[in-house]
């Protein structure tokens, strides 16, 4: 029987998280799940996740802060023994969309990048020695990092610069680590989505409904949390080789230009 791989992936009980971890578990993957929820309130996506095959290990906790990576990976290692994959998926939205950028507030946009980016940056150091460690030891041993990330990396907004910074910042931390892992073996790579409909967007539809029919997408619809599950379920199967810290766009052609 074909050992099951581990997978971390934060933020993976709604949204686009699920949508990941449900592809994962179909791939065979065993789940450690990370939220700010208590688990009494997650325990449907568990189920379902379950229900399809995996083992589920829900962890709560604020990764922003570092004793709640340590005890992440922690509880990962003794439950599974290993770590093989992490996808950094959790995140917010801003707390001053709609705020003319001339009056942000400061605390405000430091709990952006606080949450936004400190916490995939030193979960990736924190799972990253471990992956390392374990491919000295076993050079079979697979590992792959994915950084999910937004078309806010490059597509300026000026109703939520927080989070366009934010994952500005995400962006080029997958290009570092990319870039010092490649070395070890361990690929990393950057997912960007782009209109997805989930919880998060459910308040904006109406507006961007308008802007998807007013011709604005090459694939004119919104994207579903399972497009973006696919998209790093092929990073994880090892099928983009020979390519670290590449950039996966999926977003129905709205990031790039056109006459």
């Amino acid at each position: 029987m074909k050992a099951r791989r581990i997978a971390i992936v934060t933020g993976g009980t709604r949204g686009i998280g699920l949508g990941i971890a449900r592809c994962l578990a179909r791939e065979g993957c065993d789940l450690v799940l990370a939220g700010r929820r208590s688990k009494g309130s997650v325990l449907a996506p568990l189920a379902e996740l379950e229900a399809l095959g995996a083992q589920v290990h829900y962890v709560a906790g604020d990764l922003a802060e570092r004793p709640a990576r340590d005890q992440l990976v922690c509880e990962a290692l003794q439950r599974f023994g290993a770590i093989h994959v992490l996808i950094n998926n959790a995140g917010a939205g801003s707390r001053d969309r709609g705020v003319d950028m001339l009056q942000v507030d400061e605390e405000n946009f430091a709990w952006m990048l606080r949450t936004n980016l400190r916490s995939p940056y030193f979960l990736t150091q924190l799972v990253s020695r471990h992956m390392v460690e374990r491919r000295k030891a076993d050079a079979q041993f697979r590992a792959c990092i994915v950084n999910v990330s937004s078309v806010s990396a490059e597509i300026a907004s000026i109703s939520r610069g927080d989070y366009c910074v934010a994952k500005a910042g995400l962006a080029m931390a997958t290009k570092l680590w990319a870039t010092r892992l490649a070395p070890e073996g361990i690929p990393v790579y950057e997912v960007r989505p782009g209109l997805i409909l989930t919880d998060m967007t459910a308040a904006v539809k109406e507006r961007y409904d308008a802007f998807i029919a007013a011709g604005n997408l090459a694939e004119a619809r919104w994207g579903t949390p399972d497009d973006v599950g696919r998209a790093v379920a092929l990073l994880v199967r090892g099928e983009l080789p020979y390519a670290p810290g590449q950039v996966l766009h999926v977003d129905g052609g709205l990031s790039w230009p056109r006459l």
